[in-house]
């Protein structure tokens, strides 16, 4: 893909860079989105039934184990050319955030530093009454695995349908994003609230925005510049602009 010579420009002199990225991203690793992943046994299950407080309540092994075949997946996923190139990306501006809705890790696994979870991450896993992260517990049989701390029951670190968004995760975004020259807004559809509202306010702030997306959404119209295509071959291409 060619990258106008106005947002080369524009890049080679921003200061403060601002990505935000969705399930697009990962779905070019092979990671199915959250409805795709509805496949064989979980077909018959409506994923908002398996992704609330009151799911798990009611039945706490069945969302664990559809969590399990998800964690499974992702860990039989690799960063993609999009993944590495916003990594090396990371190392060319003073200051550079990556937030993501995605769950799956990959980006640290790619090498970027600076990520913001908005949605938490389904590689870890916390108390479902505490709320802490535990890394470590004793396998006993039982499904899901109880809390080393209290007894309580497992869960995956995620955000579920029915909770708050994470408090500081949310601030840094917003802060990060009212107060960058350039934003980008790769691989998400712009509807799912409040991360669709980043790009907007990051215009508002008198940012230069970025779309790089397969369709258009409704940023597409508002954006200063969009590359349509696929993360994993438009990223790559941004970044060798910037080294030419």
């Amino acid at each position: 893909m060619t990258v106008p010579p106005q947002l080369i420009d524009r890049l080679k002199s921003a200061q403060r860079v601002v990505v935000l990225t969705g399930a697009g991203v990962s779905a070019e690793s092979g990671v199915p989105t959250f409805r795709d992943a509805q496949t064989g046994l979980w077909s018959k299950f409506n994923p908002e039934e398996l992704a609330t407080p009151r799911a798990f309540r009611r039945n706490p092994r069945l969302v664990w184990e559809w969590y399990e075949y998800r964690r499974k997946l992702v860990a039989e996923a690799k960063p993609n050319p999009a993944h590495t190139a916003l990594a090396e990306m990371e190392r060319l501006f003073p200051e550079f955030h990556l937030v993501t809705q995605n769950i799956d890790g990959l980006h640290q696994r790619a090498g970027s530093r600076n990520v913001v979870e908005l949605h938490g991450n389904i590689t870890r896993t916390k108390c479902f009454d505490e709320g802490t992260i535990v890394s470590n517990w004793t396998e006993t049989g039982d499904v899901p695995p109880k809390c080393p701390n209290c007894g309580g029951l497992l869960r995956p670190d995620v955000v579920w349908f029915e909770e708050p968004m994470p408090e500081k995760e949310t601030a840094l975004a917003f802060r990060f994003g009212t107060n960058c020259d350039l934003f980008f807004s790769i691989g998400t559809s712009a509807v799912v609230f409040p991360a669709a509202s980043l790009p907007f306010e990051a215009l508002e702030s008198g940012a230069t925005v970025v779309e790089i997306n397969l369709q258009s959404t409704p940023l597409t119209s508002k954006a200063h510049f969009v590359l349509a295509g696929p993360a994993g071959s438009v990223v790559p291409d941004l970044l060798k602009s910037l080294r030419i």
